[in-house]
């Protein structure tokens, strides 16, 4: 035998049925924190220090990769024309 039941109601109102607390305005308070944090963060930073925090290697790191790439180009190259 299989029973089927359908309960049209709200998440609210099923919250209050099994007698789960209303923590909403717990998570209101949390996210206006969190909200808070990050806007104060974005506030004190520029591009300067975002791209020295993202690259910690700076453009060093960028020119030893670009060679590196270089090589491996005309290595491929070289023996593309030997054969």
């Amino acid at each position: 035998m299989k029973i089927n039941v359908d309960i049209e109601c709200s998440p609210e109102e099923a919250r209050a049925f099994f007698g789960l607390p209303n923590v909403a305005p717990m998570q209101d308070a949390v996210m206006q924190e969190v909200q808070e944090r990050v806007m104060a963060s974005m506030k004190g930073t520029d591009a300067e220090t975002l791209m020295k925090t993202w690259m910690p290697a700076g453009i060093a790191g960028l020119e030893q990769m670009q060679k590196m790439f270089w090589q491996a180009f005309g290595q491929g190259a070289g023996k593309d024309s030997s054969k």
